[in-house]
């Protein structure tokens, strides 16, 4: 079917945009602040994107998508990197609101310590491999700088809704590798893959929804100091 992945987008992104207005998260209040880091974020991972599609690190099947095409990409994909971060910022948001305790306090610089180190290991392994490498390479430097360099604490908080963001996760990925709507070429990744979805697929998201919540934050403090 056609319209696939473009269903798919929309089911991705219906059920937190409706629940934004909900009066006790009340998200819609905190959508101004999400777009620029989605921009932002968006436009890195475009550009990869679309390396990606002319170097053959994955590709697109025609049956599923409705042929729209902006610089070699499907709109659909084009909307992935605004639907799937919006998604997972309001699951973000939520946990906030409702989970009070910081449930991950004590282990959030230990788990980006490990994957820190774990990403240096896989550049090294597979540096011969285009979506290994950028996506552990780029897992490094986003948690090197978060650690390091700003010294975020948001990061336990980050890393709880990146677990719940997991179920979404399977679902959404799960359809697009099983139908499969986007083609892998396990030439240039490490052929390990969860179900049907490659390994890297989990650190290219952790990667993506980190930037886009750091963004968010940075954005709302500083609305709220404009204020």
């Amino acid at each position: 079917m056609k319209f696939s992945y473009l269903l798919i987008n929309f089911l991705t992104v219906f059920f937190p945009v409706v629940l934004s207005f909900d009066k006790r998260v009340a998200f819609f209040k905190s959508w101004r602040f999400i777009f620029p880091g989605l921009l932002i974020t968006g436009l890195l991972f475009l550009f990869w994107d679309y390396l990606f599609t002319i170097y053959g690190v994955w590709s697109f099947n025609p049956e599923y998508i409705i042929g729209f095409n902006i610089l070699n990409l499907p709109i659909e994909e084009i909307l992935f990197f605004i639907t799937v971060p919006f998604a997972c910022v309001f699951v973000y948001e939520c946990l906030n609101y409702y989970v009070k305790t910081d449930l991950l306090k004590r282990f959030s610089s230990p788990i980006s310590y490990i994957l820190i180190a774990f990403s240096g290991l896989m550049v090294f392994l597979y540096y011969d491999r285009v979506y290994s490498l950028i996506t552990f390479g780029l897992l490094a430097v986003v948690l090197i700088v978060s650690e390091f360099i700003v010294k975020s604490t948001i990061m336990s908080r980050f890393y709880l809704a990146y677990l719940v963001s997991l179920i979404p996760f399977y679902i959404v990925n799960g359809l697009l590798t099983s139908i499969p709507i986007v083609l892998y070429n396990d030439a240039e990744n490490m052929a390990i893959r969860v179900g049907t979805i490659p390994l890297e697929d989990h650190f290219y998201s952790l990667s993506m929804l980190l930037i886009n919540i750091l963004l968010f934050e940075y954005f709302r403090k500083k609305g709220a100091v404009a204020k």
